[in-house]
Parts: C-alpha cells; structure tokens; sequence
C-alpha cells in the first residue's frame, strides 16, 4: 500500500486533492500535515500531524520525523509556502517529492519574474510593471491607462489574487499599497501593475513527466466563491466553473511552462485572461501544486492527483488525451457549506417565470 503525506491537508485545496485520490481504485494510506489542528478534522485522512509553519527553521526537521513516523513514501504539498521550502530543501526530504525543477519553483513564484521570461518568449502576457519606488507607479499607470480606464494592480507574490485591485487613479494605486505594506505585510516593492484584462478567465491543470505532457485540462471562471466581498469583485476559486476545449489556452499554457522549465516535471497549473482582442494572455503559473478544485475532473474520469501519486512512484500510465482530458461544457458548482455538484447544460434545475 502506497503511504503519502499531503501538507496544508486542512485547507480547501489540499482537502479536494485528497478527495480526488480517495476516488483511486486502490487504497492509498493518506497523512494529513498542517498547521491548524481544527482543520486538520475536515480532510478523510489516516493520520493527522501538525507541522511547524514552512518559515520555521525547525520545519524540514519536523517533516522528516514525520515522514520516519508514518514511513511515507511521498510528500505533496499543497500551500505554495511548503512547496518553495519543500523544493529547496528536496535533497534534504526523506521521501520523494516528484516537484518541477527548482528554478522552476523559483520563477512562478515571482509573478514579475514569470512576466519577463515569457514576454522574453513571445507567451501573451499582459504589459506590466514592477513597482519599486513611487515613481513606477506613476509612470507604470500614466502608460497603462492610455490603453484603458483601469489597470491592474496585485501582489507579486501569493496565492488567492493576494492583494488585487483594479484601479483608476495614482492615489487609489498608492493608497492601497502603504496599506498592505503597513498592515498586511506586503511591501511596496512586491506590487506589480498590469494591463487590464477584460476577457474569459480561464484555468489550465496539468500533469507532466520528464518533459513531456501526460494529460490536462482547462475550464472557464464564471462565478467566484465570496467575489462580492472582495475590493476587486474577484478571487482564483471559482464557485462555477466550466470545462472548456480550447486550442489557443492549451496552446498558450503549454508554451509558457515550457518557458520556464525546459523539463517539467510534475504539475503546472496556468492562469490566463482574455485582453481586449479575445487572446489568452497569461497571468500567472503555479508550479508544484494543483489548484483548488482539482477533484473537479476527478469525477469526469481524469484523476490528476492520482496519476501524480502513481507517477511519483514511477508506474506507467496508459496512454491518455494530452487535451481536452474530459468533456466540453460540463458545469462545476459548489459554495460554502453547500457541498459541490456536476451538471450538464441542459440539465439545470431553475425555469424563468
């Protein structure tokens, strides 16, 4: 029996990976690590473990006296924290890790840095800017708003459209920066400010195997889970979203990770929005981890976090679809409490009157 550690098991992500790899039709024996021991009570795991915050000095120690406890075989991390530690430190981790390649890891963890290697090769990405000093938010939006009425401001680092806006003027721009910088712990010089982009919000999972793409799947953002609560009207979980078999995303999420790791390894998770023109331009690639909803296509018969287990123990997967891994315009609907459902169009429940 396979014996695997999933960190961050506590959170929504690493619960719905969990999920999905109960869906395996063999019996996995699963270890839950993370630090909030009431969450730790949500994930269906064997064992459960706290573990010391991934800025810990003591965090790669307590990881593997645990992985010694549970013998475990292989770690995914969930939280994009454990993963950057967890990569870094892979030599020193007593079990497998199956992570794309350090400097990998390294670049999507640096949105601007993401920016200025794919713009290097001709991925579509929207025009941005690093925010450095108050002059660069200035200039960076005087330019960008020639081109639009808003542009995009955001954290460089972190997950969940951390610290995302979408502003009109220098003094809003500013505003919003000294407040994370003073409250919330981001500092000006790790905002970026972006092109506007109106368009489809698209998701591009995937799998990959010493350079070569396993399989994969996008859908399309339609609703977000508590958008309406946020500033920007927006969050990167979407309480619907639908399948989508288009050539131009897989197209474009295929070239950007090949940009920043000529031999993926692993799972690489691409987001792209649509510019004025209807191109896919991409905004950010996670590397190492899988999106929320990664028991979305488990249902639909394409288990991404399973193969990953079966690839990190080095077993052949059959052949399988490289795109469009499962079928077009097949709805995912879920909110808080209410538990997630799979629906066809044509299917929905709601009449007009």
């Amino acid at each position: 029996m396979k014996r695997i550690l999933v960190t961050g098991a506590g959170g929504p992500a690493g619960i719905n990976f969990i999920k999905a790899v109960r869906l395996a039709p063999e019996r996995i024996h699963i270890v839950g690590s993370d630090v909030n021991r009431w969450h730790l009570e949500l994930p269906s795991i064997d064992r459960a473990y706290l573990l010391p915050p991934a800025s810990s000095p003591r965090y790669i120690k307590k990881l593997n006296e645990l992985i010694r406890t549970e013998k475990i075989e292989f770690v995914h991390c969930q939280p994009d924290a454990e993963v950057e530690v967890v990569s870094e430190n892979r030599e020193k981790v007593k079990a497998s890790t199956f992570l794309p390649s350090k400097k990998a890891i390294r670049i999507c963890h640096d949105k601007f840095k993401t920016y200025e290697i794919l713009m290097e090769n001709n991925v579509p990405v929207p025009e941005t800017f690093l925010i450095d000093d108050q002059s660069t938010i200035s200039s960076g939006l005087s330019r960008l708003l020639k081109s639009g009425d808003v542009a995009w401001l955001r954290a460089a680092r972190g997950a969940g459209s951390r610290a995302s806006l979408p502003v009109r003027s220098e003094s809003l721009a500013r505003e919003w920066i000294n407040y994370w910088r003073n409250t919330r712990s981001v500092g000006s010089s790790h905002f970026i400010i972006s092109e506007f982009l109106p368009g489809k919000d698209f998701a591009f999972q995937s799998v990959w195997k010493d350079g070569k793409l396993v399989t994969s799947q996008a859908r399309v953002r339609l609703e977000y889970l508590f958008g309406n609560l946020t500033a920007s009207g927006q969050t990167s979980s979407p309480s619907v979203a639908m399948t989508v078999h288009q050539n131009s995303v897989n197209k474009t999420a295929t070239q950007a990770i090949l940009s920043v790791d000529e031999k993926p390894n692993g799972v690489f998770c691409v987001d792209l929005k649509e510019n004025k023109h209807g191109v896919p331009c991409v905004t950010e690639i996670n590397a190492g981890r899988f999106f929320t909803t990664s028991d979305f296509y488990a249902h639909l018969g394409c288990n991404m976090p399973w193969i990953l287990v079966r690839l990190a123990y080095g077993e052949k997967i059959s052949r399988m679809r490289k795109y469009n891994a499962v079928p077009e315009e097949v709805y995912w609907i879920r909110i808080m409490d209410g538990g997630s459902i799979l629906k066809k169009e044509g299917e929905f429940k709601a009449r007009r009157i």
